[in-house]
């Protein structure tokens, strides 16, 4: 007689690849149209909001594989349920550089909310110490399996493939939502710094991670 968690479907680490794109898009929507630091940088208030957010998603998906950036997912039976981009050390991604992207982004989403963008973006770039860190800039779990170690199983994949990468220093990533940090600092995360968004923080997060922390990444 087999028990209820024998018949629970295990997850499985996936790379994305450009057929689960819109399924990312979505997860990270879910993700990030009520947090805090995009409700600010795209302004809330503003009527078309949704919109923004959408628009900034598919343009930095679309900007990451185009770069041929690492994207992972967390698949269970045939349903994606969580997602990361990963920026590659190497990359040291400056969006002012991308012209095609701010064209886009301003078409899409806005002259205001993209200068907004590119200025906090500029401010964490300014903030990092190791600069030959990965870069964690999207990550999400479908609202429908959060709380069921989906986010973790998928945070520890990441730096299982920062940690393959021997030009990598660590992982960095920020929040401005305070509850999530508690489980960042369980992963082993300390505070860079913060970002002043208004009435909020927003919090700069890293983790050491070099090629020969594999073994520790696999076991914690």
């Amino acid at each position: 007689m087999s028990s209820d968690s024998d018949n629970k479907p295990e997850p499985v680490i996936v790379r994305l690849d450009i057929s689960a794109l819109n399924e990312a898009r979505s997860i990270l929507y879910d993700a990030y149209r009520d947090e805090p630091t995009f409700q600010y940088l795209f302004n809330h208030r503003k009527p078309g909001y949704k919109q923004r957010v959408r628009a900034t998603l598919r343009e930095l998906v679309d900007l990451y594989i185009d770069l041929g950036q690492e994207a992972v997912g967390v698949m269970v039976n045939d349903t994606l349920v969580a997602v990361a981009f990963i920026g590659d050390p190497d990359l040291r991604l400056n969006l002012a550089d991308q012209f095609s992207w701010r064209i886009r982004m301003v078409l899409t989403a806005g002259f205001a909310s993209t200068r907004r963008y590119l200025d906090y973006h500029e401010k964490i770039r300014a903030m990092l110490s190791q600069p030959l860190a990965h870069q964690l800039p999207l990550m999400g779990v479908n609202p429908k399996y959060q709380n069921r170690g989906y986010g973790r199983l998928l945070l520890k994949a990441v730096q299982r493939l920062c940690a393959d990468n021997p030009r990598g220093s660590g992982l960095v990533l920020d929040t401005g939502n305070n509850r999530y940090l508690p489980f960042y600092e369980s992963e082993g995360f300390r505070s860079l710094g913060k970002i002043r968004l208004g009435g909020f923080e927003d919090h700069i997060l890293f983790r050491e991670i070099h090629p020969d922390a594999k073994a520790t990444a696999n076991q914690n």
